[in-house]
């Protein structure tokens, strides 16, 4: 069962996702604030989500910045920003910061679901708005080759996956090692790079600075 957590400060919008992430089968939302800081203090006492569907104009402290500060704290819980902002500083403020998709609040109920569970199986959800825009900045940077990347040539390996779309199961499939095996190199690529998600490891990727 995936847990998710919610923090909207449009109680409309909020209560909408919540009840239709809780009908899923496979789904359990039983946190949705609206502000980073009554998630911080969820967090503290509760079950921690898989997931945190993330706004960013928020009151009080900004969604980028939370997510700052909950990656920190609790590495382990995915972020997706689900957001009206579709301008180029912030989505990749956002990839920066630790976010592992990025999504426009036009999409759909079932796109959000479908979403959350690619994310849960490897992949980094962004609406096709938002993609474009990614691949856009790529395209028109000047790749910054890392000659001396320190990631070793099996590390390189599980970047090649993460940048081919696979699920951990699958890059652990590809490359005939256990799920376990490609968490931990997973973990010593994130300290290498400096990163917090799997998108700012794919970011870095293409723009040849691995």
């Amino acid at each position: 069962m995936a847990v998710i957590g919610i923090v909207e400060d449009n109680k409309k919008i909020r209560d909408l996702i919540q009840r239709y992430l809780d009908m899923q089968d496979k789904m359990d939302c039983p946190v949705a604030v609206d502000s980073v800081e009554e998630m911080l203090e969820h967090l503290k006492e509760h079950q921690k989500p898989d997931v945190i569907l993330m706004d960013i104009q928020l009151p009080g402290m900004s969604g980028i910045k939370g997510m700052e500060i909950i990656k920190e704290k609790y590495p382990e819980i995915e972020i997706i920003m689900l957001t009206v902002y579709h301008d180029s500083h912030k989505i990749f403020d956002s990839l920066k910061a630790g976010a592992s998709g990025y999504l426009l609040k036009h999409t759909s109920l079932p796109e959000i679901k479908e979403s959350i569970e690619s994310l849960l199986k490897g992949g980094a959800p962004m609406s096709p708005q938002i993609a474009r825009k990614v691949i856009s900045h790529f395209n028109e940077e000047t790749p910054k080759k890392n000659e001396n990347s320190a990631l070793t040539n099996r590390e390189q390996d599980i970047v090649n996956g993460l940048v081919d779309g696979l699920s951990y199961k699958m890059i652990a499939d590809r490359y005939d090692i256990s799920i376990d095996t490609v968490r931990a190199h997973i973990r010593n690529i994130y300290k290498k790079l400096h990163v917090n998600s799997k998108a700012e490891v794919i970011t870095k990727s293409l723009r040849g600075e691995i």
